[in-house]
C-alpha cells in the first residue's frame, strides 16, 4: 500500500514536471518569436556606400548592409510617398489600394484592407511606430489606427534641444529664418489661418530649400525622434510578447536641413553633377514634370532654357552642386540617427532576435534628364534601396528584381508566421538564405498623368487620364503608357496605349535614348510588351474579385 502511494506520488510528480516544461516551453517559443524593427527613409535613393557609392559617407547603413542582404534591383510600386507607402505596408499594389495620389485615404477605398503590422497583431505581436511610415495625407489622424496596438506616438517636445527650441515651420533652425517665419506666422495668423494651415500659409513666402547651421542632432526632428524611439525600445526589451516597431525619418526628403557637421563631410566642388541633363531621345512627352515640388521652395531660381521648359527644370551648376550637396548632408544625418537606433538594439541585447528591415519609399532625380525629385517611371525615381537582416541568416548581395510589395511576405516568412495568400509580393527569405536565384523575372512600377504637356496638379491624379506601367527586368525597362483612364483592372485594348519606351541599361544606363522603334530592338521589345500585356491580363482576373 505504501509502495503504490509512494509510486502514485511519484506519477503526479513526473505529471506536474511535464506540465512544466511543455508551459516552459511554449513560453519560451512564444518569446522566441523574433521581433521586428522596421525602418523607414523618406526619399532615401540607393546613394549609399553599400550600393557602391564612395563619396558618400553612410557607416551606419553600410555596417548593417555587411550583416544583412543588400538587394540590389529593387524598385518601389508609385514613385511618391503616400502610394509607396500603402503598397509596402499593405503587400498591394496601386490599383488595388486605389491609392495614386496625396490625398486619397488608403481605407476610404478599402475598409477592410489588412495591412502588415495589423496582420501581425492577429500573431500575438504589439505594434508601434514613431516618425512617418505611413504618408499622412493617406491615412487616418491616427496614422492608421488599426496598424497599431500601442497608439501611434508624436515626439514630445523634451527629446528637442532645449537651446535652439522646435523647428520654425516644421523644418528650419537658422535664427534669420526663424525671425522672418514669425513674421509671415503672425501674417498668416492675423488673415484668419490656424495650426498647420498658417504654417502652409508662411511657407508659401519662405520657404529655403537647404538649411546648414551648427546645432545638435535633435535640434530637428529625426534627431528627436529617434532619441524617443531609443526610449521606446527600452521599454520593448521588459515585454513578453514580440514587437513590430516602425521608426520613420523625414530627411533626405526636401528641404535639405542637417546640422553643419553632416555638411562639412564632403566639398561642395566635389558634388557630382547628372552627366545626361536632357529628355530621352525619341520619349514620350508625358514620361515628364515639370518639377512641381522643387518650385514650391522660394530660393529656386529657375535657368530660363526655352527648350526645357516644360521638361524638368533647368538651374544653374551652382544651385546644383548645392542641392546635391544638401542631399549628401541630409543622408549623412540620417545615416547617424540610424546608427544610434541600431546600437540602442545592440546595447539592450535585443539584436539576436529582431528583424531589421531598411527602406527609402522610392528614388530621387538630382538633376538627370533634367529632373528634380520623384514622379516619374524612370530608374533614377523607382530604384529604391532595401536591406534585410535576420537572425541566422548570413549576409550576402541579390541582384535579381525584387519590389516594395515583398516585404510583407518576407517579414511573415522569417517571422514564422503564415503568409496571407492574397499578397501582390513573393517572400525574399529564399533569396536571403541561397536557396534560389531569382523569385519574379522582373518589377513593375507605375506613373499616372493628367495630360501631355506638363504636371497640371502635382498632388491630384486620382482621376488622370494617363498611367505609365514600367516593367524592370535585370537588363531593360519597358513602358507603356496608357490613355482614357485605363488601369490594371480593366481589359487591355491595344487602342488604349499612347506611348511606349525601352531602355536597354548595358548599352544606355543613364536612358539616353528610347529604342522601342530601334529596329535592332524589334525582338526585345515585341517580347516585353508580350510580358506586360501577360502581366495586365492576370491583374484584370486577379482585381475582378474584388
Amino acid at each position: 500500500m505504501i509502495n503504490n502511494m509512494k509510486i502514485l506520488k511519484t506519477y503526479h510528480c513526473f505529471l506536474m514536471m511535464t506540465m512544466l516544461l511543455n508551459l516552459f516551453s511554449v513560453a519560451t517559443k512564444a518569446q522566441q518569436k523574433p521581433n521586428v524593427l522596421f525602418i523607414a527613409i523618406d526619399d532615401l535613393k540607393p546613394e549609399l556606400g553599400c550600393y557602391g557609392n564612395t563619396l558618400i559617407q553612410t557607416p551606419n547603413i553600410d555596417k548593417l548592409a555587411a550583416r544583412g542582404t543588400v538587394f540590389k534591383l529593387n524598385y518601389c510600386q508609385q514613385a511618391v510617398c503616400g502610394p509607396t507607402r500603402a503598397s509596402i505596408m499593405t503587400g498591394k499594389r496601386p490599383d488595388y489600394t486605389k491609392v495614386w495620389d496625396l490625398k486619397t485615404k488608403m481605407r476610404d477605398m478599402n475598409p477592410d484592407i489588412v495591412s502588415l503590422p495589423q496582420y501581425l497583431i492577429a500573431q500575438g505581436y504589439t505594434t508601434q511606430g514613431i516618425g512617418k511610415v505611413y504618408d499622412v495625407r493617406c491615412v487616418d489622424k491616427q496614422l492608421d489606427k488599426p496598424s497599431w496596438s500601442v497608439p501611434y506616438y508624436k515626439v514630445d517636445k523634451k527629446y528637442y534641444d532645449a537651446e535652439t527650441g522646435l523647428p520654425s515651420l516644421n523644418y528650419y533652425q537658422d535664427p534669420q529664418t526663424k525671425k522672418d517665419a514669425q513674421k509671415y506666422l503672425d501674417e498668416a495668423l492675423a488673415n484668419g489661418f490656424t495650426g498647420e494651415d498658417a504654417i502652409t500659409e508662411a511657407l508659401k513666402k519662405l520657404k529655403p530649400s537647404v538649411e546648414c547651421v551648427d546645432v545638435p542632432d535633435n535640434a530637428y526632428t529625426d534627431g528627436a525622434n529617434v532619441l524617443e524611439a531609443i526610449d521606446i525600445l527600452s521599454s520593448l526589451k521588459n515585454q513578453s510578447t514580440p514587437f513590430f516597431f516602425a521608426v520613420g525619418f523625414s530627411k533626405p526628403h526636401l528641404p535639405f536641413v542637417s546640422p553643419k557637421k553632416y555638411w562639412d563631410l564632403y566639398k561642395r566642388e566635389q558634388m557630382p553633377l547628372a552627366k545626361y541633363q536632357q529628355p530621352s531621345k525619341n520619349s514620350v512627352d508625358i514620361a515628364y514634370h515639370n518639377a512641381g515640388e522643387i518650385r514650391a521652395y522660394t530660393d529656386i531660381e529657375p535657368v530660363m532654357m526655352p527648350k526645357l521648359d516644360s521638361v524638368g527644370i533647368s538651374l544653374s551648376v551652382d544651385k546644383q552642386r548645392e542641392l546635391i550637396h544638401g542631399y549628401y548632408a541630409a543622408v549623412s544625418y540620417t545615416d547617424a540617427q540610424v546608427g544610434k537606433l541600431l546600437n540602442a538594439l545592440d546595447s539592450l541585447g535585443l539584436s539576436k532576435n529582431t528583424i531589421i528591415v531598411l527602406w527609402g519609399d522610392h528614388g530621387w532625380h538630382l538633376g538627370d534628364h533634367n529632373l528634380w525629385c520623384k514622379h516619374t517611371d524612370f530608374e533614377q525615381a523607382t530604384h529604391a534601396p532595401l536591406i534585410f537582416s535576420a537572425p541566422g541568416i548570413k549576409s550576402g548581395v541579390v541582384k535579381t528584381p525584387t519590389e516594395f510589395v515583398d516585404i510583407f511576405p518576407t517579414i511573415c516568412d522569417l517571422a514564422g508566421v503564415n503568409v496571407p495568400d492574397n499578397l501582390d509580393g513573393k517572400s525574399l527569405k529564399g533569396l536571403m538564405t541561397g536557396k534560389v536565384n531569382s523569385v519574379k523575372p522582373y518589377a513593375i512600377s507605375q506613373y499616372p498623368r493628367s495630360g501631355p504637356s506638363k504636371e497640371t496638379e502635382r498632388l491630384g491624379y486620382a482621376n488622370a487620364l494617363y498611367m505609365g506601367y514600367s516593367l524592370r527586368t535585370e537588363k531593360y525597362r519597358f513602358t507603356i503608357w496608357m490613355k482614357d483612364k485605363f488601369r490594371s483592372s480593366d481589359h487591355f485594348e491595344e487602342a488604349k496605349v499612347y506611348g511606349m519606351e525601352l531602355y536597354d541599361y548595358t548599352a544606355d544606363p543613364l536612358e539616353t535614348n528610347n529604342v522601342v522603334n530601334d529596329k535592332k530592338y524589334q525582338a526585345t521589345a515585341k517580347a516585353l510588351k508580350a510580358k506586360m500585356i501577360e502581366y495586365f491580363n492576370a491583374e484584370e482576373k486577379k482585381l475582378s474579385k474584388y
